[in-house]
């Protein structure tokens, strides 16, 4: 399988350098290599020195560029559909250049983009992929955006299929409207699997992400709450680069501070982003351009490691949830690296877990035997969340000893679960009311 990189991290850290170095190493290793950028700001060409285009463009032997043409792949997905909704602002009245930017989804061209990343995998002509990302707070939208993005369309469209199939004979005879037909229902089902489709590559064993940061304390801080969203949307973090690091040898006594602080804050990483390498690029007078450059830039930066090795369990801080079960309650747990309870809120709507860190909320499917319960209990611990579910005729208040001290939106638990028993106890009554009126 294709090894897929992601590298991101805060505005101006090298982020562009360390992808395309870790992409020119490998094509020097003998690996068929394409490194592509999804930020609209594309840089990949000046980091190459040469000129690239939508299409891979081959620099070097086994060394490919793209830089992407986001709205060519936004005009293939979402064509049928915008065709569409211009048409029905067209008749009541929207000016037609109005109409065009109205219908222009925020995001998802450059979600789309990695429509581009899943054809180049799906190919199986090349070895490694590497994706120079937009920095972090549009990177962690761009990798939200298709969980959140199929959210809607699985219950928005298909209700509204429903309803079209059953009402459009009537609607068709007293309304100037057009109704959307099945190729716009076929276009926004085939959006969907795209979405589905990049959110199972991103998230699978053979993609990761790696964050690039300076050893600065706001960087750093970025880069720990990049850390947490990530977790909380399912993706892998492998690896950070600690780039423009100051070589100890040789200082003088200003850049002796320099290198004293640095070494602090670089301190401060390991303990962080424990168990995941640190590899540290030390700082350059020139940005290194060309393949000859960027090449031993990536040698000195990785060192003795294979920077293309699957990550594991071991290797990787992994993001994906676990249920225990002791026969009678469930307990879903989730890793949070580095999440604070007080940035942190849980709220439970029908079958879904709300999971909201800061200003990024996730929606979250429950299986079938956690659904059937309710909220007894959570707890933020050692980075880990753990929701416990028990079932509904069991539930009980929690004690208060059972919430962590200091857990801020957490100590509410106790209320959180007894109304959701209450939200639970509502909807059953609704669904059993349906049935029993149901023919």
């Amino acid at each position: 399988m294709t090894r897929v990189l992601l590298y991101t991290g805060k505005g101006g850290v090298g982020k562009t350098t360390s992808a395309a170095g870790t992409a020119t190493l490998a094509a020097l290793r003998g690996l068929r290599t394409l490194v592509l950028s999804t930020d609209a700001a594309h840089s990949l060409s000046d980091a190459f020195d040469s000129q690239v285009g939508p299409e891979p463009t081959e620099i070097d032997d086994l060394l490919f560029v793209q830089q992407i043409d986001a709205q060519r792949k936004f005009e293939r997905s979402w064509g049928d559909i915008q065709a569409y909704l211009r048409s029905v602002l067209h008749m009541v009245g929207v000016d037609p250049i109005e109409a065009e930017e109205l219908t222009v989804l925020p995001g998802a061209a450059e979600v789309l983009a990695l429509l581009e990343v899943r054809d180049h995998v799906r190919s199986g002509r090349w070895d490694v992929i590497v994706v120079d990302c937009a920095p972090t707070a549009e990177t962690l939208r761009l990798l939200a955006l298709p969980e959140v993005l199929n959210w809607y369309l699985d219950r928005i469209f298909n209700a509204e299929r429903k309803m079209m199939r059953t009402f459009r004979p009537f609607l068709s005879r007293g309304s100037s409207l057009p109704m959307p037909d099945d190729t716009v229902f076929d276009a926004l089902r085939r959006l969907q699997n795209d979405l589905a489709d990049i959110r199972t590559l991103l998230a699978g064993p053979d993609a990761s992400v790696r964050l690039v940061l300076t050893p600065e304390a706001v960087v750093v801080a970025e880069a720990r709450r990049s850390l947490t969203r990530l977790s909380l949307y399912g993706y892998r973090v492998d690896g950070v680069v600690a780039n423009r690091v100051f070589p100890a040898a040789g200082a003088d006594t200003w850049r002796r501070q320099w290198v004293a602080a640095q070494r602090g804050i670089l301190e401060e990483v390991a303990d962080s982003f424990r168990p995941l390498p640190i590899w540290e690029s030390p700082y350059r007078v020139c940005e290194p351009v060309g393949v000859e450059e960027l090449a031993a830039f990536a040698v000195e930066m990785y060192g003795g490691d294979d920077p293309f090795a699957r990550a594991t369990d071991e290797t990787s801080l992994w993001v994906d949830r676990h249920i225990d079960t002791d026969g009678r309650t469930y307990t879903l747990t989730m890793p949070l690296p580095l999440a604070s309870a007080d940035e942190l809120e849980l709220a439970r709507h029908g079958d879904e877990l709300i999971i909201t860190v800061g200003s990024y909320r996730r929606v979250l499917p429950l299986p079938a035997a956690l659904a059937r319960g309710v909220v007894a209990g959570a707890r933020l611990d050692d980075g880990r969340l753990q929701v416990r579910f028990a079932p509904r005729e069991t539930a009980r208040p929690v004690p208060a000893a059972e919430v962590p001290s200091g857990a801020g939106p957490l100590e509410s638990a106790q209320e959180l679960a007894q109304g959701l028993t209450a939200e639970y106890h509502e909807q059953l009554a609704r669904r059993e009311a349906a049935l029993g009126k149901a023919p």
